[in-house]
């Protein structure tokens, strides 16, 4: 015969709405970063269009 029971807990019962979570301010760093992205993104996107003058590679011989 076991010497301990073990009851069932059940889950407290939620009273209302869930309270809305404040997002927190991000850091400069990731700032900074998202400014080097949107960046990289607009050189890109241009660069497709052609606006860009490149080298051309010498063809293998």
């Amino acid at each position: 015969m076991p010497a301990f029971t073990f009851e069932k807990i059940s889950p407290p019962i939620r009273r209302g709405p869930i309270p809305l979570i404040a997002r927190k301010q991000r850091g400069v760093i990731v700032l900074i970063l998202d400014r080097f992205v949107e960046a990289r993104v607009k050189r890109s996107r241009r660069d497709k269009e052609g606006l860009t003058a490149r080298r051309q590679e010498k063809p293998a011989d």
